[in-house]
């Protein structure tokens, strides 16, 4: 092909471009993207990386209230908070850590370095919309990987323009331009496509189960997570008190969107009854005779979840539901017997309605909490209430859950808001959860290291590697040009020819096999 039909190609629609073509182009820039980003010394990646946190966290009010608005789910008071948090909040929490430059071991004679993944693919949840897409953007930017978002469609407009406000911030700082870039119509087959494209290094998958299955099938490395299902238990020893608090203000926080939030309270007799008071005084309200029976069927007609009730009030499901509530409402405590599948309030609800089983000792707590994780929310997380350490230990201990919260709200404090896991969106539920990763994700999972060993023999000593940086290491070996080679000197003149041919070649590859 000529010089002069290849321009004509690539520019004005001699050939129309199809969604699924645009969108490899997104990959592709990304790849180029990524390619110079990790070129970049710490620096200049924490200046990157603050100027996007900073950009989301002035407008956390704007998305939050938006992402109610478009989504329908949760609230935007709590939504701001999670928006602040996974912005300024999640930059803060780990610019003090390096992701960029090395590490000597001289004792070992080990240099490590890290080593970006290089395009990250991020699937984002309408539950959790904007900051998931803040969280997942603030990771990449620390760790000089590129990121393509993709929203899910119920919030797809909140999260496209909180993508590209973070994207503008990011590259008038001085990041690589194409380094975030946003899916604006994302459908199955696209994400399905773009998933397996060969130009994904990595996908970063939140959302429900059949998403994160879909992200293990494409064939690329995949980080995700399961469901959760948490168990809340409240033994002989707690602070009732503080307990009924926190619970009643974790089960609504957000309307329960969180998948870390608690789904069945479990509560020894000995304080059943005390703890029933305290819970009422904060805003639950206890629901049995008929309404449990109308709330069943409401919130699990045919045994399968409502999904109009995601992310609702208590009072608007108390409504939907025909029962006779307090005006005061912030949470439904429904009772139920036996902790088996059949019973339905036994499994996840992303809604402000807490399952409620009462047990006669502490040992019998462990064992239904750890039914109750059996049914769903294996690897995921667990809360208990407890000032008995051996009690405590036993409940981490035999439950299949990888983050134990204790006498701490579990939405915020598996998340790590409250307490100090490392605070996340994506929390990784491990082999148990069927996830490869059993984490609250970070940038540590975005990166490898690459690891320069030398000889164990003492004679072999370790390099002097002191002044030397991986990003720039390769410009010392690069030959001296000198204008006799025909390039005046100017080393990047010389190979911009040969780049451009390059990425020609790879953009037909592209469009000729869409």
């Amino acid at each position: 092909m000529a010089a002069a039909e290849e321009h004509s190609f690539w520019k004005d629609g001699d050939r129309p471009q199809s969604v699924e073509a645009r969108a490899r182009m997104m990959l592709e820039q990304a790849h180029w993207a990524a390619t110079s980003f990790a070129a970049f010394d710490r620096e200049r990646t924490l200046r990157i990386a603050r100027a996007a946190a900073d950009a989301g966290f002035a407008k956390a009010q704007h998305y939050a209230d938006w992402a109610v608005r478009e989504t329908g789910f949760g609230v935007a008071e709590h939504k701001k908070i999670k928006n602040e948090l996974c912005s300024r909040g999640i930059f803060e929490h780990y610019a003090d850590q390096d992701y960029v430059g090395k590490r000597i071991d001289p004792e070992r004679k080990i240099v490590e370095f890290a080593r970006p993944a290089g395009v990250i693919f991020a699937l984002v949840p309408s539950t959790n919309p904007v900051s998931t897409v803040f969280y997942k953007i603030i990771l990449a930017l620390l760790t000089r990987n590129a990121i393509v978002i993709s929203p899910h469609p119920l919030a797809k407009g909140c999260c496209a323009d909180a993508a590209r406000l973070l994207g503008e911030a990011a590259q008038k700082a001085g990041a690589p331009d194409g380094v975030v870039q946003v899916i604006e119509e994302p459908t199955i087959p696209l994400i399905e496509a773009l998933m397996a494209d060969a130009r994904t290094d990595v996908i970063l998958a939140t959302g429900g189960t059949a998403v994160v299955r879909a992200a293990y099938r494409s064939g690329n490395p995949a980080i995700g997570v399961g469901p959760g299902n948490a168990p809340v238990f409240v033994d002989a020893t707690a602070d009732i008190a503080k307990a009924a608090r926190r619970i009643v203000a974790s089960k609504s926080f957000d309307n329960s969107v969180l998948c870390t939030n608690e789904s069945v309270l479990v509560a020894e007799d000995a304080i059943a009854d005390k703890l029933e008071r305290q819970l009422q005084k904060e805003g639950a309200h206890l629901v049995d005779g008929d309404d449990r029976d109308r709330l069943r069927q409401y919130l699990f007609p045919d045994g399968k979840f409502n999904l109009a009730a995601l992310g609702k009030n208590a009072a608007w499901i108390a409504k939907e539901a025909d029962l006779r509530v307090p005006a005061r409402l912030k949470i439904l405590l429904a009772p139920f017997e036996l902790a088996v599948p059949e019973e339905v309030f036994a499994r996840e609800k992303l809604c402000p309605v807490l399952g409620y089983i009462r047990v006669p000792h502490a040992k019998r707590g462990i064992d239904v909490s750890r039914a109750i994780m059996r049914i769903s929310g294996s690897g995921h997380s667990a809360a208990i209430h407890s000032r008995d350490p051996r009690t405590i230990m036993a409940f981490a201990a035999q439950l299949r859950a990888l983050r134990c919260v204790v006498n701490s709200p579990c939405s915020t404090g598996a998340a790590g808001f409250d307490t100090h896991l490392a605070p996340a969106m994506t929390v990784g539920t491990g082999y148990v959860g069927r996830s490869s990763v059993g984490d609250n994700i970070g940038p540590q999972h975005l990166i490898n290291w690459v690891r320069i060993a030398y000889d164990k023999d003492a004679a072999e000593t370790l390099g002097d590697f002191g002044g030397i940086e991986p990003w720039d290491s390769t410009a010392s070996l690069a030959p001296e040009i000198h204008p006799a080679d025909g390039a005046g000197g100017d080393i990047s003149a010389a190979m911009r020819e040969e780049i451009r041919k390059v990425i020609l070649e790879e953009l037909r590859d592209l469009f000729m096999g869409s």
